[in-house]
């Protein structure tokens, strides 16, 4: 048995987490630079939290809230500029995935002036500066990973960043996502799940990343039971957040694999939001399994019998319809098995049919 384990993010989970550990952001920092969406942060309550708690503890910050949904690029490159021009010596990601991920990015470009949109990918092993992450959402993960998901508008995808960016400190406090929309919720749970799915299945598996895997489908059982029933109640706000947490740890260790690939062009051509992409493709990843062995351990942790079981919830949870043609996803499919990174991360050899495939009875219910 070989493996290494790696996952420096200092985690604070519980309510009020922020300011009954403020005294975190002086000793990272003295000045921030505040990385949110437009509008949720400061609605949900972590922006006025984190503010606070900067302010009852002598650090100076600026906000930048112009991240988008999946982040380009651009916007990237234009927090850092702010960040450079103030002299910031951390930032702080405050929301879901995407300013999360857009906050790893911006400490890069902080820290490298020489960096840019267009030699980001040259393959240079780069630092940062240290980042915080405050989650608003239950599903990305992205405050215990070291990944960074940015839109490259050159590229037409999404793709990791290709840095290393843990957290300095994690905060995860349940009670942001509260008033979380039915729809936003379970798109962020399957997102979660599918990490737990994937990371456990993946080739880079371990004994150590497996236990996050088992004790989030634990926790997933009765988060689906829930979630089918909408009892949003206080117990699976945390429970679920824990178990966004855990399947973010496994990432980690594991990465992901197809369906996380796979559903990158379902997002950036469909509009299809990150967690609705990775989660529609999943049954049919399952089902391409020849080796089922670990499957069937999942179901079990799970309580369910077998994967129509499993696909009987996914179908009661989500309703996906997406216009798609037979050379879309020819091209799709072509574009995925060029990502060598993700290939690996699969246990099992596949080809280019095997992709089409799963994008197929994913899409249209048959192969095209």
């Amino acid at each position: 048995m070989e493996f290494r384990y790696f996952m420096p993010a200092e985690l604070y989970f519980g309510e009020d987490a922020v300011l009954k550990n403020k005294d975190i952001f002086k000793a990272i920092g003295s000045k921030a630079l505040i990385v949110t969406g437009r509008s949720s942060a400061k609605k949900n309550g972590s922006y006025d939290d984190v503010t606070q708690a900067l302010s009852e503890t002598g650090v100076e910050y600026l906000l930048f809230d112009e991240v988008e949904e999946n982040p380009s690029l651009e916007t990237i490159e234009k927090a850092a500029d702010i960040g450079k021009a103030n002299q910031v010596d951390f930032v702080i990601g405050v929301g879901g995935g995407s300013p999360m991920d857009a906050a790893k990015a911006i400490a890069v470009f902080i820290k490298n002036p020489e960096i840019n949109t267009d030699n980001i990918f040259s393959g240079k092993e780069l630092e940062s500066i240290p980042v915080v992450a405050v989650a608003t959402t239950s599903g990305t993960g992205s405050e215990v990973t070291q990944y960074s998901i940015v839109t490259s508008n050159i590229e037409k995808t999404k793709k990791n960043l290709g840095q290393i960016v843990f957290p300095k400190a994690a905060f995860l406090d349940y009670k942001y996502t509260y008033d979380l929309p039915y729809d936003i919720t379970v798109n962020t749970a399957l997102d979660a799940f599918t990490h737990l799915v994937e990371g456990f299945l993946s080739s880079k598996s371990t004994t150590i990343s497996e236990l996050y895997a088992e004790k989030g489908f634990e926790l997933f059982k009765d988060c689906f039971e829930r979630l089918l029933d909408k009892e949003l109640d206080r117990e699976f706000r945390s429970n679920i957040m824990l178990a966004s947490a855990l399947a973010g740890m496994l990432i980690s260790q594991s990465g992901t694999s197809l369906p996380h690939g796979m559903g990158y062009p379902l997002t950036y051509y469909k509009g299809l939001p990150h967690g609705l992409a990775n989660s529609v493709l999943t049954m049919e990843y399952l089902k391409s399994f020849k080796d089922k062995t670990k499957i069937e351990k999942m179901l079990d942790l799970l309580q369910l019998d077998n994967l129509a079981d499993l696909e009987g919830i996914f179908k009661k949870l989500i309703d996906v319809r997406v216009e798609i043609t037979e050379e879309e996803i020819m091209e799709y499919a072509k574009n995925f098995l060029s990502n060598k990174d993700k290939l690996k991360n699969h246990p099992e050899e596949v080809q280019l049919e095997d992709i089409v495939q799963i994008y197929s009875r994913s899409l249209c219910g048959e192969v095209l």
